[in-house]
């Protein structure tokens, strides 16, 4: 790791910002705002260390790029690209209120010959999501703390809760899928790779179209937020402020 990029640490700063006016507010425009600094912000904290999972993991299996590419840097520009980053994660929020891990890091996986070893590596994203998710959560429940600053951090906890349900599906294009792939025989990787670029879509699809796929994939969210001691009346009400024009 070659330092923290001061990006990182200014994402930092506006969560930590944020959290603050959402603690101190006096107005609910002011309570909306910094619980919207929050949860962005601390969003994309949240991305950055979910991608440098998958980058150091890959790096100790064996892929030394991931350093020349700046990954192991912590800096959010390293991990962005315009589709998986920008367009599907605004889309799923603002359409369906669900968050999409939108940070990109390429793997060479050729370089990290076990397959176990490549299985560990997209397993290291969802699993940083979660702990995020479970530090916030812990926080919350442990600390007396300002109304504002609960429900922001709440619902950035279940975000991250979200976000895990989601990505660990084993649905190729996801890191659940990529999980499982190095186990695969070829012809079933040769077919995911096929539909990678859709598969995603068409599980959106499916979650804001077909009511019963939405109840089970909220139901467990809310069932491993709650096992995580989530306070889900504080996710909720950070949650609407967070979507204040719905």
């Amino acid at each position: 790791m070659r330092g923290v990029s001061p990006w990182f640490l200014l994402l930092v700063g506006v969560s930590v910002a944020g959290g603050a006016l959402a603690a101190t507010a006096t107005t609910s425009v002011l309570l909306t705002t910094g619980v919207v600094l929050l949860v962005l912000a601390g969003w994309a904290v949240s991305l950055c260390l979910h991608e440098f999972g998958h980058a150091v993991v890959a790096y100790r299996g064996g892929d030394r790029s991931v350093r020349e590419k700046g990954y192991l840097t912590l800096d959010i520009r390293r991990y962005t690209d315009v589709g998986y980053s920008i367009v599907l994660p605004i889309v799923f929020l603002l359409l369906g209120g669900i968050p999409l891990p939108g940070g990109a890091v390429w793997i060479d996986h050729g370089a990290i010959r076990r397959p176990a070893a490549r299985s560990m590596v997209s397993l290291a994203g969802p699993a940083a999501t979660l702990a995020v998710g479970i530090l916030l959560a812990a926080a919350v429940a442990a600390v007396p703390m300002p109304g504002g600053l609960a429900i922001g951090l709440s619902c950035l906890a279940l975000l991250q809760v979200l976000a895990f349900v989601l990505n660990i599906l084993p649905v190729p294009g996801l890191d659940g899928f990529g999980v499982l792939e190095p186990f695969l025989p070829l012809g079933a990787r040769r077919l995911a790779a096929r539909v990678r670029p859709w598969a995603p879509i068409a599980l959106f699809v499916l979650l804001i179209g077909v009511p019963g796929v939405a109840t089970v994939f909220f139901g467990v969210s809310a069932a491993l937020f709650a096992l995580i001691g989530g306070d889900a009346v504080a996710a909720f009400a950070g949650y609407e402020r967070l979507l204040f024009w719905r």
